[in-house]
């Protein structure tokens, strides 16, 4: 008798191949990239004593974790791949939801992998081993200025090697995030340890202070943005919704405990940077946790926490390459942009166009050298943006659709959700104010999507062949 074979011209779906360990680690192992290692020194600039570093950290951990319970009902309601575009589409119609994905599409998510793994080359930079990386291995002639380091390959072998990791399978991509985020906060303690026993260090510390610092409210928005930039990624784990077991139970928990677990790590590593160094050596220090732990174990030490850091930013590189694959997939689904965008491969289930297409974006700017840096800056102003927009689709889906089943409310609504809605708009309008070329430059980048929409929208309506 001959089998059914109803499955036989099935179309590939995504599979829900990420469980509750997986998802945590999305969201633990994307947001501790290179920030906490980094920024103490740029926010003791800012502020000027370890009081409002503190206050500072604080702030932006709570914004944070006010951001992940917002998110962490919409994740629940709506558990689909992409995320914020589904959020934004479905709140505000397919114009907006669209030039949310344009955005991160092809400008956010593309210079963010180049930052993520330039930043992973200037670490290994420090490395006698790797001392030749900054020397140029090709230049031509007739394309003046134009020269590719080793340092270049490197961090294109690096986005290729982590796209090719999700492009062979989701569940391969978080056993690789859960592995390495458990390594990251195990190296990130021993790092908080080792600070704590130095006999030098002193609790006096706490009370130094940095008489150069920038000060005032332009000082603290200065310092809050600093840790909001290492507090940033939480809300990547909504975009592969799509591929998580039992979504209604397990995002809301990845992206609580996760963002809480994140923000006492933090607190920590500050703790024990400030315990062995003043305020003034904090603030002159490109890298503060490196020049405590070498205080206390020498050169030994600084390479530790330089192999601590290259190994934060492969996890945050392969955690921002899963999620940021998943927005045009879905765009691309409901018919906004090419076809072949929304291809499922029939043996991975994953979005592998959107993978490749994005990993050829990344290394476009990569090639171009530091002029990647000038345009990852033009979305600073539309990642709050669309955060804040994302974030206040709760209201509206609150008032549209009160009986819709929600597995998960958010805690302190309106309040929470408000709050954020709220900080979000002072961000805005101070790195508005901060930066007006890039963020009048961001509007232009955001807005020059509205002619793409609208063709791809008339292709939708045509009649078919």
């Amino acid at each position: 008798m001959d089998m059914p074979a109803k499955n036989i011209h099935s179309k590939p779906e995504l599979a829900r191949d990420l469980n509750l360990s997986h998802a945590g680690a999305v969201v633990v192992g994307t947001i501790i990239g290179s920030g906490i290692f980094l920024v103490p020194s740029e926010m003791m600039q800012a502020v000027g004593s370890a009081r409002l570093v503190y206050l500072a950290w604080v702030v932006g951990g709570l914004l944070s974790f006010f951001g992940a319970l917002t998110y962490a009902e919409l994740g629940a309601m709506k558990p689909q791949a992409g995320g914020e575009y589904v959020y934004v589409r479905d709140a505000y119609g397919p114009l907006a939801g669209f030039l949310y994905s344009w955005t991160w599409f092809l400008i956010a998510k593309p210079a963010s992998i180049a930052s993520i793994t330039t930043g992973l080359v200037r670490i290994l930079e420090t490395f006698p081993v790797f001392s030749f990386l900054p020397h140029a291995c090709f230049s031509h002639a007739s394309i003046p200025h134009f020269t590719v380091t080793y340092g270049q390959l490197v961090a294109i072998g690096a986005t290729l090697l982590i796209s090719w990791l999700n492009y062979v399978g989701v569940r391969r991509a978080g056993d690789f995030q859960l592995l390495f985020t458990l390594l990251k906060v195990a190296i990130i303690i021993g790092i908080v340890a080792v600070g704590f026993s130095y006999s030098g260090g002193t609790w006096s510390n706490f009370a130094t202070e940095f008489t150069g610092a920038k000060g005032g409210v332009a000082g603290f928005f200065a310092a809050l943005v600093a840790a909001l930039w290492a507090y940033d990624g939480w809300n990547d784990l909504n975009m592969v919704a799509g591929e998580i077991r039992n979504p209604q139970r397990n995002i809301p928990l990845s992206l609580i405990w996760g963002v809480a677990t994140v923000g006492v790590l933090y607190i920590m590593v500050n703790a024990a940077v400030q315990y062995v160094l003043p305020a003034a050596a904090v603030a002159v220090s490109e890298r503060p946790a490196s020049d405590a732990v070498a205080l206390v174990l020498g050169h030994a030490g600084a390479s530790l926490v330089s192999a601590g850091m290259a190994i934060s930013m492969l996890v945050t590189l392969n955690g921002t390459i899963m999620s940021g694959a998943r927005v045009p997939f879905a765009t691309a689904r409901d018919g906004y942009f090419f076809e072949a965008i929304a291809k499922v491969h029939p043996r991975f289930h994953t979005p592998y166009v959107a993978i490749v297409v994005q990993c050829g974006l990344a290394i476009i700017l990569l090639l171009l050298g530091g002029s990647f840096r000038q345009f990852f800056s033009l979305t600073i102003f539309a990642e709050w943006m669309f955060y804040m927009i994302a974030a206040s689709t709760v209201f509206v889906f609150r008032r549209r659709e009160p009986n819709l089943a929600r597995p998960y409310r958010v805690w302190g609504y309106p309040v929470v959700p408000a709050l954020f809605v709220l900080v979000a708009a002072a961000l805005l309008y101070y790195t508005f104010t901060d930066n007006l070329k890039s963020s009048a430059a961001g509007c232009v980048a955001i807005l020059a999507g509205l002619p793409v929409f609208y063709f791809f929208a008339r292709r939708r309506q045509a009649p078919p062949k």
